[in-house]
């Protein structure tokens, strides 16, 4: 990393010059930012996500239930359905027409997607369903949900060190151009005597 590289201008040299400083201490800074406040802003984003994702996962087992569904008749394939013979077996789904009971005692019936490679009438499946029994996705489990937090945190912890070491090289880009705008009007002072005898050049 530059930011590191930059330190370096700490070293004593006779030819070193102000901003020589000014960019070792802009890099020191930086390197701590990355490595003390990236991984405290990572941990705090990843707790946060963390309980809001098992709140969520709570939730949802509160909410969604695993229901049996029986096959009324199988439905023709949709191009969208697997095909089979290149899917595995947790990938053969077939769309049938189905009855089944939702959670508070309705009655309902529907097409969906059954996890059986071959459906006949009467085969059972499972379907999760809200507490009136429509159809919503299986609820998100709580290693899942830990997973997003440790993702999220590591995230933020890396969008942080991007930011700094973008803010360290701005810094630099502006301490350079001053350089040299100063070299520029010390050239411009010192080029009409340039070169003439007599001047003390």
């Amino acid at each position: 990393m530059r930011a590191i590289s930059g330190i370096w201008r700490w070293r004593r040299n006779p030819l070193r010059r102000a901003t020589d400083l000014a960019e070792a201490w802009v890099a020191l800074v930086a390197v701590l930012l990355i490595l003390v406040v990236g991984p405290v802003i990572g941990a705090l984003v990843g707790g946060v996500a963390e309980d809001a994702l098992q709140r969520s996962v709570r939730e949802q087992r509160e909410s969604r239930h695993l229901v049996t569904a029986t096959v009324v008749r199988k439905l023709d394939r949709s191009p969208l359905d697997a095909d089979p013979e290149t899917s595995s077996g947790r990938d053969l789904r077939s769309r049938v027409e189905a009855d089944w009971t939702a959670p508070d005692g309705t009655a309902h019936h529907g097409t969906v997607v059954a996890a059986l490679e071959r459906p006949h009438r009467g085969d059972h499946f499972t379907l999760w369903t809200d507490e009136h029994g429509s159809l919503v996705a299986r609820p998100l489990d709580s290693a899942t949900a830990t997973t997003h937090a440790v993702l999220a945190g590591f995230g933020a912890a890396l969008l942080t060190a991007v930011l700094v070491e973008a803010g360290r090289r701005l810094a630099l880009w502006r301490m350079v151009r001053r350089r040299y705008a100063r070299w520029d009007q010390a050239w411009e002072r010192a080029g009409p005597d340039w070169g003439r005898t007599g001047t003390g050049s």
